[in-house]
């Protein structure tokens, strides 16, 4: 019989203990990419503020998702590092709750936030002529309120939820973050009740958005395939391509370990499908929207030569 404590002692997160030689490696990969997201977000989002051609709704929300990624990697990564870079794997139950409420407030988020811009993008190529109406300062200030009051609610709801659950005694994580799925693994009790909530949770957040935003492209190609002029087409997909790009990177991720099966979950696939989306994808981001958008682009050259000017 297996004996549990349910005092707020601390937990161990495995990570890949058993391959010492690969925690070395994503260490210094970790800490690279780390360092890139850092200076990624923080530039689109100083360029957001400081050039007045990027005062729209598009740069109002890409700015928005930049602070998102920010707080996202920093939730977790320093801990990560800690972990990889050497034998001391612990956590405390007061570090591991404030990192999964921080962790599923900023998740939630972001997938509400990835509908905004959808249907931001939708405005923009569908009804040009409304755009300014439409996706007024005020309503755009709402919409980005809404991302981050859905997420705040759903990690208010789920995390005590999950933290009330009884621990083995080991309290072995067989994850790299402090996350709703890996701490159900190891909970001693029925968690039918968890589960339930975590694909109810995960059909609203994941599926219903991802609907959302497909059903928004799929008009979005309408009307761009109405346009006779060549460049007209090429612009306006060229306007959408980078958010598809996040988007896909985002839940292609995500999806794998939330909708994934509880027994199959701490298997390598979901380590690594976590280490992508809380480290590679916030990297990624800013490089989608400053390589293949020329006005972000052109923001940053002048940004820099103001500053070297200066």
């Amino acid at each position: 019989m297996t004996v549990c404590n349910d005092s707020h002692s601390d937990f161990i997160l495995l990570g890949f203990s058993d391959k010492p030689y690969l925690e070395k490696v994503l260490f210094w990969v970790i800490l690279t990419f780390y360092g890139l997201t850092l200076t990624g977000n923080t530039i689109i989002i100083i360029v957001s503020l400081k050039d007045p051609k990027l005062h729209i709704p598009m740069y109002f929300f890409l700015s928005n998702l930049s602070l998102l990624d920010l707080c996202f990697t920093s939730s977790c990564v320093p801990q990560m590092l800690v972990h990889f870079w050497g034998p001391k794997k612990t956590i405390s139950y007061t570090g591991c709750a404030v990192q999964l409420y921080v962790f599923l407030w900023l998740g939630a988020t972001e997938c509400v936030l990835l509908v905004v811009m959808a249907m931001d993008r939708y405005v923009a190529v569908c009804r040009p002529l409304q755009y300014t109406t439409i996706m007024h300062p005020r309503v755009c200030l709402q919409l980005a309120i809404l991302a981050w009051g859905t997420g705040l609610v759903q990690s208010l709801i789920q995390s005590p939820a999950t933290l009330q659950l009884p621990f083995c005694s080991h309290r072995m994580v067989d994850d790299i973050v402090c996350e709703v799925p890996a701490l159900i693994q190891i909970s001693s009790t029925d968690t039918t009740y968890n589960e339930i909530q975590m694909s109810v949770a995960s059909i609203i957040l994941l599926v219903v958005p991802l609907i959302i935003i497909l059903s928004s492209y799929g008009a979005i190609v309408k009307a761009v395939l109405r346009i006779k002029s060549s460049i007209g087409r090429k612009k306006a997909f060229g306007t959408c391509t980078s958010h598809l790009l996040v988007v896909s990177l985002f839940y292609g991720t995500v999806t794998g370990v939330y909708l994934q099966p509880k027994n199959s979950y701490a298997h390598e696939r979901g380590k690594f499908l976590t280490l992508f989306y809380t480290v590679v994808t916030p990297t990624l981001n800013p490089l989608i929207y400053t390589l293949r958008n020329k006005e972000v682009k052109g923001a940053v050259l002048r940004l820099g030569r103001r500053t070297w000017y200066s």
